[in-house]
């Protein structure tokens, strides 16, 4: 009897052990090594296509400069892509967006609404701010002109310098050509005014004043012409032409910043249709703080 007790209780110990081993065999999870987890993770996670492929920018010459440094950035992070970039002014950066000859046009003030009835499909990505500076050739010593004046004087309506604090000297205009979007931004900032009835008044620049093709050229005439003055944006500012403040606040990026300088306009990129591929791309960096630090370099933000 006590052997028949003893065989059935070494029976049932085996059982349970055997079950034991079998439940535990089942529930255990193989957890794997993070180095393991890693690999899956990227096996699994779909790989982004290097940018490749040719992109062309005309338009303005006041964002001619800048596109230049922000392009010159996106290409060295993608070697694959070539951007190439010129001129023409603004007008021409707003048809050739429209007619999509280039990819991206270029315009250095906003549209206006005829150029979005001809080209209802444009879109425009604000990139930066960008002042305009009254700058004369560097041997005139005109510390500070007020509004007024500089609209006198690119009226015709002031003649000679000594009217206006200067030396006794002919006054020599030099201007951007019709269709620039820097002129349109002086002629709408400086030259327009509102008069007692709250009207618009629009004074024309003096038909006699040195019209230039390009901020580049301006530059060039004033720094090497006695006796001029003239309007350029503030990316073409140097020591080869001399800034002139108004009402005695200088041309600086950070008096625009602070609301003390009233010349600035914007700085637009032109798609025709939502900005694809490529074109959005190299829109999305301007836009992003890698790009808005580029920015600000010489320019203001739009963040």
């Amino acid at each position: 009897m006590f052997r028949k007790y003893l065989g059935l209780l070494s029976f049932i110990l085996v059982g349970a052990l055997l079950l034991g081993a079998c439940s535990t065999a089942a529930t255990e999870e193989v957890v794997p090594t993070a180095e393991e987890a890693a690999a899956t993770a990227e096996e699994a996670a779909p790989t982004a296509e290097p940018l490749s492929g040719t992109l062309q920018l005309a338009g303005s010459t006041t964002v001619q400069p800048l596109a230049e440094v922000l392009a010159e950035s996106f290409m060295e992070a993608n070697p694959d892509v070539v951007i190439e970039i010129q001129g023409g002014g603004t007008s021409v950066g707003i048809t050739s967006a429209g007619d999509e000859t280039v990819d991206i046009g270029t315009a250095s003030r906003d549209l206006k609404s005829s150029e979005l009835e001809t080209y209802p499909n444009l879109k425009v990505y604000k990139i930066a701010y960008d002042g305009i500076a009254i700058v004369v050739n560097p041997g005139l010593d005109i510390p500070t002109l007020s509004i007024e004046q500089v609209r006198g004087i690119f009226s015709g309506e002031i003649t000679n310098f000594s009217e206006v604090g200067g030396p006794d000297a002919p006054i020599v205009v030099v201007s951007r050509e019709e269709g620039s979007g820097t002129r349109t931004a002086f002629q709408d900032l400086v030259m327009n005014y509102k008069d007692a009835n709250g009207e618009t008044v629009e004074t024309p620049i003096v038909e006699s004043a040195l019209l230039q093709q390009s901020n580049g050229q301006v530059s060039t005439v004033i720094s090497s012409t006695p006796n001029t003055i003239g309007y350029l944006s503030f990316g073409y500012l140097s020591d080869a032409i001399k800034s002139v403040a108004i009402d005695t606040v200088a041309p600086t990026v950070e008096n625009v910043k602070n609301g003390t300088y009233s010349i600035f306009r914007p700085l637009n990129l032109l798609t025709n249709g939502d900005a694809q591929g490529l074109a959005k791309a190299f829109i999305d960096f301007i836009l992003s703080d890698a790009g808005q630090e580029i920015v600000a370099q010489d320019y203001i933000t739009v963040k």
